[in-house]
């Protein structure tokens, strides 16, 4: 897609500030909030950031990897940027939006794009109730944390806590445990999109559990409910030769 406004950001590490220096040297670099397209220059969480921070008002954002894994980001090259731009092809991923209310009642709401994950505070276990649209579907889960997570979140976090991964285009989402002590062999469910997930937190006050989602994490949660938001878009911008669809299915049969 064209654009006449870019705005570069960039982490905080060596690599993600020389980048953004030698690239400011070349294309000209507007302030974020008034730019039609976002260059981010780290890893994923800066893209995640960016899309979370820009992405509500319809901004897509084209990441170049300067961090660790990368996995949502292009490589990066000084050269021919705005082509690359122009060519980019976009990918439209909804986010969830959390609900939170702690043991004080406050609320707190979060988007992520990735995920929503429940985690014990102390060594002690959690202890998590699980209702699905209403109604109770586990009484007591005994575990480290929960989370639910998108299509493309499924290669993140909860893939490593063995969920598994979903298609971009699946209508579904992932409810994965994290070291599950009770029930022993229950690790998740594949619920459809239109899923409410509501988590309720069995003796919070003793058992503490925080809720996170993108950047925002709030502690001494007793309740948390997650929905699929059908209103809010964000725009991820790939090179066509190395588009999200290709990466899931590079991630399926790696080692």
């Amino acid at each position: 897609m064209k654009s006449n406004k870019i705005g570069f950001i960039a982490s905080s590490t060596n690599d993600a500030q020389k980048a953004l220096l030698e690239l400011s040297k070349t294309y000209e670099n507007v302030n974020p909030s008034k730019a039609d397209i976002i260059v981010a220059l780290g890893g994923d969480g800066l893209l995640l950031h960016a899309l979370e921070t820009f992405g509500k008002n319809g901004v897509p954002v084209y990441g170049m990897n300067k961090g660790t894994v990368g996995f949502l980001m292009n490589n990066y090259t000084k050269d021919n940027l705005l082509q690359k731009i122009e060519k980019a092809e976009i990918t439209t991923v909804n986010p969830l939006i959390m609900e939170a209310i702690d043991i004080n009642n406050n609320s707190h709401k979060g988007y992520a794009i990735n995920e929503v994950s429940l985690l014990r505070q102390s060594r002690m276990t959690a202890k998590i109730s699980i209702n699905i649209n209403g109604k109770n579907r586990l009484p007591e889960l005994v575990c480290d944390g929960i989370l639910v997570a998108t299509p493309a979140g499924s290669t993140a976090y909860n893939l490593s806590a063995h969920g598994p991964i979903l298609p971009l285009n699946s209508e579904l989402l992932s409810l994965t445990s994290i070291c599950a002590f009770r029930p022993r062999r229950w690790g998740g469910a594949l619920l459809p999109k239109t899923s409410n997930v509501e988590l309720i937190v069995n003796e919070p006050k003793v058992r503490g559990v925080s809720a996170s989602a993108g950047n925002k994490e709030i502690r001494d949660v007793k309740k948390v409910n997650i929905t699929l938001s059908n209103e809010l878009n964000f725009n991820i911008l790939f090179d066509p030769e190395n588009s999200l669809e290709e990466r899931f299915l590079i991630e399926q049969f790696s080692s």
